[in-house]
């Protein structure tokens, strides 16, 4: 099966109450918007996230974001009022986790010590 791009998906009760969140997490507006209760965020050509509005599974999902300066991403998300959690450093990754308004996880993953 070759894959073209590939598109993770959370869950949210109220996309007008996500959208901001997600927005301040990505730095920007989404990218589409294909349909009622969806907003899109494209990150390079292969790969994005989808926020669905679907009342009955939100909270219930996890994201994981590889990024390559942690403490940066951390001291934005922070200032932006995000509340991510501290620095939890290890020895082949170091990982911030914060909750989106449905309470889905979201995780900011550095390679190695951050």
């Amino acid at each position: 099966m070759p894959i073209e791009k590939i598109y993770a998906q959370l869950a949210c009760s109220d996309l007008a109450r996500s959208v901001p969140w997600f927005e301040t997490l990505f730095g920007g507006s989404p990218d589409a918007r294909p349909m009622d209760g969806l907003a899109e965020w494209h990150h390079g050509d292969h790969a994005g996230l989808q926020v669905f509005e679907d009342a009955s599974n939100a909270g219930r999902g996890t994201l994981t974001l590889i990024v390559s300066d942690l403490r940066n991403e951390h001291s934005r998300l922070s200032d932006a009022g995000l509340a991510p959690s501290a620095i939890q450093p290890a020895d082949t990754a170091s990982l911030v986790r914060l909750r989106d308004p449905d309470r889905n996880l979201v995780v900011l993953a550095q390679p190695g010590p951050a």
